[in-house]
């Protein structure tokens, strides 16, 4: 029986900005709508664990990270524009 493919995301958020907040409610309704138990999503907050961010590369929130399934894919922005967002993760067959 095959599992069905485990999508992971990390996404870099500057606190309770809005445009971080708004990132991760497009990326909650994304995965619920597309990735239905089949996604986990880490939030870092960039203000608690700069180090961290800087480390990884981040220099502008809201950063999204697809870590898996390979290639990872980076997209920065509040993820509104759904379709783009499918296509930038590989979900392309996903899009209606």
């Amino acid at each position: 029986m095959n599992r069905p493919v485990l999508f992971k995301f990390r996404l870099y958020v500057a606190g309770n900005a809005p445009n971080s907040a708004q990132a991760l409610a497009n990326l909650g309704a994304l995965c619920r709508a597309h990735l239905p138990d089949r996604h986990q999503i880490e939030v870092v907050d960039v203000f608690r664990e700069p180090k961290r961010a800087l480390a990884d590369g981040i220099f502008m929130t809201p950063t999204l990270i697809k870590l898996a399934p390979a290639p990872i894919q980076t997209i920065v922005g509040t993820l509104s524009n759904t379709q783009p967002v499918l296509w930038a993760l590989g979900l392309e067959a996903l899009v209606p």
